[in-house]
């Protein structure tokens, strides 16, 4: 049986086709999953789709004309899965519920300590041999307040390097993290939060309780010379009122690596075309700005926990085993 990956980079396809080996052939494209694709499924039992993938009602139903059974996603995140439809056409549905913290806990800091001193300016300065320090002064971190929205494995992380710094750590989740209290932090209200600290990073998941957790309200109670982080969903942020505080000359720097109409975007090369999308467009042109394509987790200690438990996800299903990655539960087995 053959199975059929979408989406797949091509630094992740050698560990993908080695992962499978011995267990399943897979066939690998880096076209990414949608509408228009779908129909490339057909005749595939086991497909596996990436982060970037749109599995609505359409797509799965496609899926499940061509005799698709097992979705099998490479990420933790599943807000791009109608999983009511996919449970009506019977699809067992399994995700990645754990990889490395530390690839995005780490490069959440990367996006801040970026922004925080100019590392991009300097670099492009430096390229044309300009060596003036003029607009590139930052702030040192210790002794200054981090607010982490979201403190499970990756928020818990997170808090640990700026526990190194020796930040001030201010938490908000609907539970505590035990671990996080014992570095120091005080859990308070969102809006305390966003008042106090100089340096927010969001580490919740994307539910229809947290879209737009940063809109134009909350934007308004940081501070004017704050830093904001996003590693995790797109549609935390409202981009559109995050571009009509820049455009106020508000925030000491935003380092974004996701984007709420990223879809149809990132991972993708665009550079010959016209990019249509505005908001997105006028966002990259703030020099205190900094835009990366959904790379956080992109490491090889974190992609290869993510095969690896996707492997385990197909090998469950056809032994008929459930596991706590399984979205929609499996269709009992003749």
């Amino acid at each position: 049986m053959e199975i059929l990956a979408f989406g797949v980079q091509s630094d992740e396809k050698p560990l993908i086709e080695k992962a499978f080996a011995g267990h399943h052939d897979v066939r690998c494209t880096n076209v990414f999953l949608n509408e228009d694709t779908a129909p490339i499924a057909a005749g595939h039992e086991i497909i596996s789709s990436s982060v970037n993938a749109t599995l609505n009602s359409r797509v799965l139903q496609t899926l499940a004309a061509g005799g698709t059974q097992m979705i099998a996603q490479r990420s933790t995140g599943f807000n791009n899965i109608d999983l009511p439809v996919a449970e009506r056409l019977g699809l067992t549905v399994a995700r990645v519920s754990y990889y490395s913290p530390y690839s995005v806990a780490e490069f959440a800091w990367t996006l801040a300590m970026t922004v925080n001193r100019r590392i991009v300016r300097a670099s492009n300065r430096t390229r044309d041999f300009d060596f003036r320090l003029d607009g590139l002064m930052g702030r040192d971190l210790r002794g200054r307040t981090v607010g982490v929205l979201g403190t499970g494995k990756i928020g818990e992380a997170f808090t640990r390097i700026a526990h190194g710094f020796g930040m001030r750590l201010l938490g908000w989740d609907v539970t505590e993290n035990p671990a996080c209290v014992a570095l120091g932090m005080t859990y308070v209200t969102k809006e305390e939060l966003l008042a106090e600290a100089d340096l927010v990073s969001l580490h919740v998941p994307l539910l229809p309780t947290t879209q737009h957790l940063i809109g134009a309200d909350a934007l308004r109670m940081m501070k004017d010379d704050a830093i904001l982080v996003n590693s995790s969903r797109g549609g935390l942020v409202d981009t559109e009122a995050l571009v009509g505080e820049l455009r106020a000359g508000r925030f000491a720097g935003v380092g974004l690596d996701v984007y709420e109409a990223e879809a149809g975007l990132f991972f993708l090369d665009k550079s010959l075309e016209v990019v249509e999308d505005d908001t997105l467009a006028r966002l990259v042109t703030f020099p205190n700005v900094v835009v990366t394509s959904h790379q956080a987790y992109y490491t090889v200690d974190a992609v290869g926990q993510i095969i690896d438990t996707t492997v385990r996800n197909v090998l469950d299903y056809r032994a008929g085993r459930r596991s706590e990655n399984v979205l929609v539960p499996a269709v009992a087995r003749s």
